[in-house]
């Protein structure tokens, strides 16, 4: 029994073997013709790293052929499987753009941007795939209304959408957090706030953005120079105002209204600071 078992497995390895070298001489020595039967087998036995160096190789010779079709959609396929999913992305992206007839377009268009969504890095880093993904997701979403992966679509896109809000609150708030150090990040943050709130409308983080807006503007009136802090002051009770009418009930609704006790109380301070030096200033003139 022990000899059959060591035969097998001599013979898996002479197998194996000879596969490897059959595989080397095709890569090295090979025709165009043997290297792409030699990539397809690769493809097919699943060996995609393998086949991607073939597939490398006569890309130029099949370039406007009809195998080429064939080809394209494997190299993107075969990166997918190597979970190479940037360069998966845009050989799928590529293919639905140079075979707008091909019986595979729908599902290379959704595999693009499944493979972005797949490469996309957590909230905190660059979103370059992010994006690139929403839009293949918008694109999809567009061009195949009816198809069964439609769901799925709207699933990842919302995933991808939350996940951009998350890093430009993120982003915001760090610069609310940091002005203690650098009064300039007040401005940063109330702009990156807004921002937020425009390009994301009804966004999950709105209420907390508006509340983070608010208390923004706020501590900027009270860090800023009287002479300063009259339209800032306006800035911070319209922020005040903007809160109240969309969240009524907000969680935040006590502390925002302390806030807007303490800007009416500074407001009234400056307009007699204001008055005070106008009275002044009459009595030198006379």
């Amino acid at each position: 029994m022990q000899k059959i078992k060591n035969l097998a497995c001599l013979l898996m390895m002479s197998l194996l073997l000879f596969s490897c070298g059959e595989y080397q001489k095709v890569l090295n020595k090979g025709t165009t013709e043997e290297q792409y039967k030699m990539a397809v087998k690769m493809y097919e036995s699943k060996k995609y790293s393998k086949a991607l160096r073939l597939f490398e190789k006569i890309t130029p010779s099949y370039r406007g052929k009809p195998q080429m079709e064939r080809i394209s959609f494997m190299i993107a396929q075969s990166n997918f499987n190597e979970k190479n999913y940037s360069y998966s992305g845009y050989y799928f992206d590529r293919f639905t753009k140079n075979y707008p007839k091909s019986s595979k377009r729908e599902e290379a268009a959704f595999l693009s941007a499944y493979s972005y969504k797949l490469a996309s890095p957590v909230f905190s880093k660059d979103p370059t795939d992010t994006n690139k993904a929403l839009e293949a997701y918008q694109s999809f979403i567009n061009t195949y209304p009816d198809s069964d992966k439609i769901p799925e679509a709207n699933k990842h896109y919302k995933e991808l959408r939350y996940k951009l809000q998350k890093k430009y609150f993120e982003i915001a708030k760090t610069y609310y957090t940091t002005a203690d150090y650098d009064l300039r990040n007040y401005k940063a943050a109330i702009q990156a706030f807004d921002n937020l709130l425009s390009d994301y409308l009804g966004s999950e983080f709105k209420e907390e953005a508006l509340y983070y807006r608010l208390k923004a503007a706020h501590d900027f009136v009270l860090k800023s120079y009287d002479r300063r802090k009259p339209e800032r002051i306006k800035d911070a009770i319209k922020a005040y105002d903007k809160l109240k009418r969309n969240f009524p009930k907000s969680k935040y609704m006590e502390d925002s209204n302390k806030m807007l006790a303490t800007l009416h109380k500074e407001d009234e301070r400056v307009k007699g600071l204001i008055a005070k030096s106008k009275e002044l200033e009459n009595t030198k003139k006379k």
